[in-house]
């Protein structure tokens, strides 16, 4: 069966509606300056615009009283400041901003830290809504942090977009405000709504009780009741999931449909390669390594996603892979995303071919700070396949590298991957088997959103002889304690990491930086131990040579930024500081943590944090309730949604604006069913009244569909 979806860029563009080939710069009200600032929130057209949907709603048509708001619960209150403050922290020199808005029934506290600039912006008699968690405060009412609005004299009227009805509240930017953004949107849907074409086929919409697209983004922005925009975020949703769902089943159609290297492997080759280590594989693991070899011996090619956990040994299962292409007289690829990932890989990987079954094979590292001599070299052995398996980073994908029989694959942390450069390194090879790793677990529902088309491989435990990890959150205030915790560990033969978000000190951001506290530390805490700094911004020969000298245990403690959070494994590093855990994502944290636990010794993930909002404190509790990587995964799916988990890398995500595989899982499974039934049905999609279907699919998954057709 044939796919014929190749399309160019022209035939795309010639596609677009109006609305996504409108300028947000040219949007009254907007222009060129406001357009830099739109583009922070990923909106570029006017389509963009209408699709940035609100990330919560307030129901401000009977707001709560502050005499009658609940001490511990979140909160939306509305009143006038009676008077306002600053000062500075005595015990941590912050500035803290304050005021006390009054509604006529009570009076409440609100602050801030270190939002100078508030104290110029927020006055006394202007009336403002606040949003956030009611805590007491010296038998004083108050909100930490809370969200804020400021209101016109006139927004209590009825055409309000702000007040006496149900508010929708969107991400913003610096120099974009809530109000301003709802009067924008509420302009171009009054303009525009007229020309948003309904996308789902009439009988689907039918059949499912959907409500047209114009009605539905409308109600999406400006609800009249909570029910009304729950029907529009499930109608747009379920669009969002079905066609997605459609471009998944083509691409693994056409992989199933490919020629691929049926590898000759015997059961019993396979178990001499198992039992050939010197420590035992996991159960896992084996059963992993088993489900690679039934792949690769048949006719077309594998396409299997490998999660397993930080320290879990994906690494020796995909060796097991290489072991089967080199057994056949074949060449493999280990692709990693950063060059101290690769080097490991490689040095790793050298070790445990010294002997037994995997004697004889030649390795080679590819890495883009190689001497053009060198690199040479082994362009020339690979194209002639004096090399068996290259490891290296993306470096492998350049046009000049060529491969003479290149049968197996290996993507490691796939994520930080396009599906681009999936495709290219697959066309390094006639149709190769790939294996695609991660050690970011994903829960089941986005593993059926975003990998329908792969098959699913998991290691769910760790290697035997490991320390338990346990984590713990600090406050600021607390940090010497966290201090005087790593000196225990490291004068007793242990090392620690100390991890922070920034290289150099901002004055925007009250941030520890890297540099300046590992100065202070060399000076105060610390100085009685060997540290070393490692950062992003350093050469690599600094980085590889600090990295070195920590494994031979010459450095006591690593002062770095996440440049670590991939691809370190020191087996006597026990302790990992992460200063602000706040400002660090939920799966960041746990590839942190990744970092410990790797020896035999109980490990400690300490966490200094200021949680000022919801999602930090959600993601504070949830990193020190479990080391189980699945349910870290499921807890950031749920906490960001989505289109944040894995960033822009995977193109079919950034159009789940608003469908959430881990709050929707009936509409993910509803969309998948139809979508089944349709490809099935049509295959090719080349039925006169599947032909829109077939345009949309070309127009918003390009680059799947020249994945599809890849090799």
């Amino acid at each position: 069966m044939a796919l014929p979806f190749f399309v160019g860029d022209s035939t795309i563009k010639a596609m677009q509606s109006s609305l996504e080939q409108t300028s947000v710069q040219y949007i009254k009200g907007v222009g060129p300056a406001k357009k830099k600032l739109f583009e922070n929130l990923g909106v570029f057209t006017l389509e963009d615009l209408l699709y940035l949907f609100p990330r919560r709603y307030e129901d401000r048509r009977v707001m709560t009283p502050i005499a009658q708001t609940k001490v511990g619960e979140n909160q939306t209150i509305c009143g006038k400041i009676l008077k306002q403050s600053s000062r500075k922290s005595w015990h941590t020199k912050k500035h803290v901003s304050e005021i006390t808005i009054d509604d006529g029934t009570g009076r409440m506290s609100c602050t801030w830290f270190n939002q100078p600039y508030l104290t110029s912006y927020l006055k006394p008699g202007q009336k403002m809504v606040c949003y956030g968690k009611v805590d007491v405060y010296k038998n004083r009412l108050q909100m930490v942090s809370p969200e804020f609005e400021l209101l016109d004299k006139d927004e209590s009227e009825k055409n309000s977009l702000s007040m006496n009805r149900i508010v929708p509240i969107y991400p913003l930017t610096r120099g974009i405000t809530q109000r301003y953004l709802r009067k924008l949107i509420r302009g171009c849907l009054d303009n525009y709504k007229k020309d948003l074409k309904d996308e789902l086929p009439v009988a689907l919409r039918n059949k499912h009780r959907l409500a047209n697209i114009k009605r539905s983004i409308e109600n999406s922005h400006f609800p009249e009741d909570p029910k009304i925009q729950e029907e529009a975020m499930r109608r747009i949703s379920f669009e969002e999931f079905y066609f997605f769902q459609i471009s998944i089943i083509l691409r693994r159609f056409s992989t199933i449909q490919k020629q691929g290297v049926p590898h000759k492997i015997t059961d019993a080759s396979v178990l001499k390669f198992i039992d050939s280590f010197p420590f035992e594989l996991t159960k896992a693991q084996k059963k992993v390594i088993r489900e690679i070899k039934a792949d690769m011996k048949k006719e077309h090619p594998m396409l299997r996603l490998l999660q397993g956990d930080v320290a879990s040994g994906k690494t020796i299962v995909a060796l097991g892979g290489c072991f089967m292409a080199f057994h056949h007289k074949c060449q493999s690829a280990f692709m990693a995303p950063t060059e101290i990932l690769a080097r490991q890989h490689f040095h790793t990987i050298k070790k445990w071919i010294k002997e037994g079954p995997l004697k004889g094979m030649k390795v080679a590292l590819l890495v883009s700070g190689l001497k053009k001599k060198e690199r040479d070299d082994i362009l020339l052995k690979v194209a002639s396949g004096d090399i068996d398996l290259v490891v290296g980073t993306h470096a492998i994908v350049n046009e000049e590298v060529t491969f003479k029989s290149l049968s197996f694959v290996v993507i490691d942390e796939q994520h930080k991957f396009g599906v681009r450069q999936r495709a290219l390194l697959g066309e390094k090879g006639t149709n190769p088997d790939v294996l695609i790793m991660t050690a970011t677990p994903i829960p089941r529902t986005l593993c059926i959103t975003l990998y329908g088309d792969l098959d699913l491989s998991i290691i769910n435990e760790l290697p035997k002889g490991r320390g338990k990890i346990k984590t713990i959150e600090y406050s600021e205030e607390r940090a010497l304690e966290v201090y005087t915790k790593v000196q225990e560990n490291v004068s007793e033969g242990r090392q620690a990491y100390i991890v922070y978000p920034i290289i150099e000190e901002s004055e925007k951001l009250d941030l520890k930086a890297a540099q300046e506290m590992f100065k202070a530390f060399q000076k105060n805490e610390f100085k009685k131990f060997r540290l070393a700094l490692i950062h992003g911004q350093m050469k690599r020969s600094e980085t590889q040579e600090i990295m070195e000298r920590f494994k031979k245990g010459e450095i006591d403690i690593l002062v770095a930024t996440t440049v670590l959070e991939v691809g370190v494994d020191v087996p006597n590093a026990n302790v990992m500081v992460v200063e602000h855990a706040e400002r660090f994502g939920l799966a960041q944290l746990h590839q942190l943590r990744g970092r410990i636990g790797r020896g035999k010794h109980d490990s400690f993930c300490l966490l200094i944090a200021n949680s000022q909002t919801d999602e930090g404190a959600a993601r504070m509790q949830a990193i020190c309730s479990t080391t189980d990587g699945f349910k870290i995964a499921q807890h950031d799916l749920e906490i960001r949604g989505p289109g944040r988990f894995f960033g822009r890398h995977q193109h079919g995500l950034n159009e789940l604006k608003v469908a959430n595989p881990a709050t929707q899982l009936d509409i993910l499974e509803l969309a998948r069913k139809e979508a089944i039934a349709l490809t099935r049905s049509d295959p090719s999609l080349e039925k006169s009244n599947n032909q829109d279907v077939r345009l949309l699919i070309v127009k918003r998954y390009p680059t799947y569909l020249n994945f599809v057709n890849a090799g």
